[in-house]
């Protein structure tokens, strides 16, 4: 029941997180792909230059010329890479779905999953969060915050994708709104607080974490070394 405690601890310190922002479920995607090794704060700015000049729209992706996208999502960074990536995706949706989500939706969870692993760009974090926020099927997200997390708590002692997953799948009710909540509050945790250099002392989950009592300790022999040594 960790990954549950986990959970109710973190969600009784910071609430509802309201993600993932987006008004389509084609914003969501488009936000998924453009997220890839970039702040969120750059992918709003391109997200904003693609609402502004009416271009996020499946269709108009479709049709609009590579060099024109690559402008509109400079901000994002590897914006090359991410609008060919986009390009992919709408390229992939309009030659098997007719261009249309609600088909690429009615396909059941993990075969959505391989379908969309088959684009080129689209990796598992990306394809994951994908199913679970545009496509609304239970499909835990696992992204850097939470291998970090997870395996400073001593609850992971693996760091491969598909394994991690699995370890929250088989640990919690399959829940959409659960698995959006947790991912949610992972990352928080992680921006804020679980950090490459972690701020343990305000963590909700430092009395369950074998990280924080290590560094407790190496804290409390430090001082008494200190003490000793000032007598």
């Amino acid at each position: 029941m960790k990954f549950a405690e986990i959970y109710e601890r973190l969600f009784d310190e910071f609430g509802e997180q309201h993600w993932w922002p987006g008004e389509t479920e084609f914003e969501v995607i488009v936000g998924a792909i453009l997220t890839q090794q970039a702040s969120w704060k750059n992918v709003e700015a391109a997200i904003k230059n693609l609402k502004k000049n009416k271009v996020l729209d499946e269709r108009i992706i479709y049709n609009i010329e590579l060099k024109k996208l690559e402008e509109l999502v400079k901000p994002s960074g590897f914006y090359r890479i991410k609008a060919k990536r986009l390009k992919n995706f709408v390229n992939f949706l309009f030659e098997k779905y007719d261009g249309s989500l609600e088909k690429l939706f009615k396909l059941e969870k993990n075969e959505l999953r391989k379908v969309l692993l088959s684009v080129n760009g689209i990796g598992k974090e990306t394809a994951d969060s994908i199913v679970l926020y545009a496509a609304n099927k239970p499909s835990f997200v696992i992204d850097a915050y939470t291998i970090r997390i997870f395996t400073r708590l001593g609850v992971l002692k693996e760091k491969e994708y598909d394994k991690v997953k699995a370890a929250f799948e088989n640990s919690l009710p399959q829940d959409v709104q659960l698995y959006k909540e947790y991912h949610a509050l992972i990352v928080h945790l992680g921006k804020n607080i679980c950090k490459t250099k972690p701020l343990c002392g305000m963590c909700p989950l430092k009395g369950m974490c074998e990280y924080a009592a290590v560094n407790n300790n190496h804290t409390k022999e430090k001082s008494k070394r200190n003490e000793k040594r000032f007598k």
